[in-house]
């Protein structure tokens, strides 16, 4: 058996596509191992949104050749695909093979042999296929992703990403169904649905189509117990979605919104297409409309031109706003990128202390959102794996809160059980069940 090791850096895309190429290998040759273990061949799937998570990549990739100097190593995934040339330099490299053709590894890997290095790397701006790396197994995870669309035409001034993942592209509806349906069929009681820009869903198909209609044949059909969203823009979330939040059984009462900076000038440089009145007023209809809805939000901090005055401004647009959870992150110089020529740079020390800010007050909202459901019943889906702080079942709720469950019934794993929180502490509830679905 020929030894495999994989490694994921960013979002849940790329955790997707792994999971895929690992699902495609021939089992009767190749047996998966832990990325730290000695390997016959290690693959990195790269991200490249900040500088950091480039130098986490590079990291991997060394880290693999001194675990094994004689292995095979495979570079994919968005590092690999903007900057071929630098992952090039790093002697022991075998292959790099972009995001067009990652989906060709499982195949590539049977027949490469350590040696003269190949570069495998399209223009991304020219792909019109969706990827063929489709997972029906998640091991040791109760909840499915499901990549329904890739790559972004928005080209905000500081994001990399359309240039790592190309043009938008959608699985057709009926093949997102067709998953959706084999995904529950393999037990899994909730399904993300995930993308690189997952509102403009089904613009690109013809007929073109939507993310509302998927939704809307899921909670009619009742495929599975529940849907949840990745990241949407708070331009694309329409009332529709809304409405199936508010009176359907399927979605979950959850959203995730990039707001980037509560300030206008900000959001303008950004080419954000939206202002902060907009996204404090579309956000309130939500949450008035969706009760106890959980609203995360992504912010920078740090972008070229980010007085305090403005910072200060997103300060005050967070406060007021309904929402469970920050992201907070700072700006990161990508080449290519529009505001790279900015004026106004921040630097490394201000940014850091913005973001201590932001996060600590992330915290409080967090903690705050989890104590209002004290006393309140919520439909938990326990996780395959124990809270390693407790011992005790975790699992989440619908509306995206931790919670602790002390329980000795050792069947829980992967159902979905009515629990009363008692107390709640650093953002997590801990709790009872008091009867089962």
């Amino acid at each position: 058996m020929i030894k495999v090791a994989i490694s994921t850096l960013g979002c849940k895309v790329n955790q997707y596509e792994s999971a895929g190429i690992l699902e495609k290998l021939d089992k009767s040759v190749f047996s998966p191992v832990p990325f730290y273990a000695k390997a016959d061949c290690y693959i990195i799937n790269t991200c490249t949104v900040t500088g950091r998570t480039d130098y986490q990549s590079r990291q991997l990739i060394r880290r693999a050749i001194r675990t094994n100097p004689d292995a095979v190593i495979i570079v994919t995934g968005c590092y690999a695909q903007v900057a071929p040339e630098k992952i090039a330099r790093i002697p022991g490299v075998t292959l790099i093979a972009g995001n067009v053709e990652k989906e060709d590894i499982p195949g590539i890997i049977q027949h490469i042999v350590k040696g003269n290095q190949q570069v495998l790397v399209k223009d991304i701006s020219e792909a019109q296929a969706f990827s063929g790396l489709s997972p029906l197994q998640f091991p040791g995870h109760t909840r499915a992703f499901l990549k329904i669309q890739d790559g972004c035409n928005c080209y905000c001034s500081y994001c990399i990403v359309p240039y790592a993942r190309g043009p938008s592209r959608s699985l057709p509806e009926t093949e997102v169904l067709n998953k959706i349906e084999m995904l529950a069929l393999s037990h899994h009681r909730e399904i993300v649905l995930t993308g690189i820009h997952l509102g403009i869903y089904g613009q690109d198909l013809v007929p073109p189509t939507n993310l509302s209609n998927i939704l809307e044949y899921v909670e009619k059909k009742r495929t599975v117990n529940r849907l949840r969203l990745s990241s949407l823009e708070i331009t694309e979330i329409t009332d529709d979605i809304i409405r199936l939040m508010r009176e359907g059984t399927t979605l979950c009462r959850h959203l995730h919104i990039p707001l980037q900076s509560g300030d206008d000038r900000i959001l303008t440089a950004m080419r954000r297409k939206y202002d902060s009145a907009f996204f404090k007023t579309r956000l309130e209809e939500i949450g008035q409309a969706v009760p106890d809805i959980a609203i995360g939000i992504d912010v920078m901090v740090g972008f070229p031109g980010e007085r305090e005055e403005e910072f200060n401004s997103t300060l005050q647009l967070i406060e007021k706003l309904p929402v469970a959870y920050l992201h907070v992150f700072p700006y990161s110089e990508r080449p290519g990128t529009f505001a790279l020529g900015l004026p106004g740079k921040i630097n490394d020390t201000v940014k850091k202390m913005r973001s201590e800010i932001l996060r600590n007050f992330g915290r409080k909202k967090r903690m705050a959102f989890a104590e209002k459901f004290i006393g309140e019943k919520l439909e938990v889906l326990i996780e395959n794996n124990k809270d390693k702080k407790t011992g005790y079942w975790k699992g989440f709720s619908d509306n995206y809160i931790p919670v602790i469950i002390k329980s000795s019934d050792s069947s829980l794993a992967n159902c979905i059980v009515n629990v009363i929180p008692d107390y709640s502490q650093d953002g997590k509830l801990y709790g009872r069940i008091v009867d089962n679905e």
